[in-house]
């Protein structure tokens, strides 16, 4: 079977694709799934360079999201049967063993691109609109909007009752932000600061969610309301910003860094909570992932430069 393996610390281009074998039976508590598809972000690259803040051993099966078949279960295994539909650890391969606790069903009428696509996202979206304590009535703004963390959380700001703001590099990017939901669009290349003041009557943002840093953070802090927060949820820009605490005292503003990794370690009933309510609102309908880009897990390497040329808007997914 094919396999998508990060061999050495580099970058996207060093990836190979190579065959090795099926794995066998799974064993006791343990499923067997076929992978129909598999999200991967911008993380991944992070990974890639070993530079993430976990760091993991070469070589590794790259991206982890998954979505796939069952296609045997070992003894023990209760609650999974085979033909289930459920989204999985695994990533870019075709054929993973896990825990059968492991998975998640996939809710009806989802088909395996959203599954494989929405979690990460979507979670690290909910967790850390939570642990800014966005309330109902609040101005949300989002930076780099039409990104899979941006774009979902967009959507579930508008779920939780806040007014958002989405600012996306693109008209084109910024038509699906607006379309998800935001109530306000604007063009970042010439700066938003002005535009976010004009919107909220002088006053700013209440929360701001920033997955791009560097310049972007540092504009962000010229437009945050008193008592506002602003959520680090990640460098797509490349540079970490150095927040002034001197602005900070002025402001009565916090900046909070969080990663659903930790949740999930420290706190993990808090994770499965959390996780759950996603999860129920992608089979009620009340969220609306978007995948703009789906290709083959052979083209493993244009897809990540997708990522890397700010092409995508939600997430690419590999089939």
């Amino acid at each position: 079977m094919k396999v998508v393996y990060c061999v050495k610390p580099g970058s996207h281009e060093d990836l190979e694709v190579q065959e090795i074998e099926a794995p066998g039976e799974p064993g006791e508590g343990q499923i067997k799934v076929d992978i129909q598809a598999r999200g991967i972000q911008f993380s991944d690259l992070v990974q890639m360079s070993g530079n993430y803040q976990v760091k993991r051993d070469f070589p590794f099966v790259v991206g982890g999201e998954a979505a796939g078949l069952v296609t045997e279960i070992g003894a023990g295994v209760d609650d999974v049967a085979v033909g289930d539909r459920v989204i999985t650890p695994g990533g870019c391969v075709e054929q993973v063993i896990v825990r059968g606790k492991a998975v998640t069903k996939i809710p009806d009428g989802i088909d395996f691109k959203i599954a494989a696509s929405f979690r990460n996202n979507y979670e690290t979206a909910y967790d850390g609109l939570q642990r800014a304590n966005l309330q109902a009535g609040e101005v949300l703004l989002v930076h780099g909007a039409a990104g899979g963390v941006g774009l979902a959380a967009v959507d579930i700001g508008k779920l939780c009752g806040a007014t958002v703001i989405g600012t996306a590099s693109s008209d084109e990017k910024l038509a699906v932000v607006e379309k998800t939901g935001a109530d306000h669009i604007i063009n970042y290349t010439d700066g938003f600061r002005d535009q976010v003041k004009a919107l909220t009557g002088g006053l700013g943002a209440d929360v701001i969610y920033d997955p791009v840093g560097g310049d972007v953070f540092d504009e962000s802090m010229r437009c945050i309301a008193p008592f506002g927060r602003i959520l680090i949820v990640g460098f797509t820009s490349g540079r970490p910003a150095l927040a002034k605490t001197n602005h900070l005292l002025v402001k009565d503003a916090t900046v909070i860094g969080y990663t659903t990794g930790g949740l999930l370690k420290h706190r993990p009933s808090k994770y499965a909570q959390n996780s759950s309510i996603v999860m129920g609102w992608l089979a009620s309908g009340r969220i609306n992932p978007f995948v703009s880009h789906v290709l083959a897990m052979e083209d493993v390497i244009e897809a990540y430069q997708l990522l890397i040329d700010r092409k995508v808007v939600g997430k690419v997914v590999l089939t």
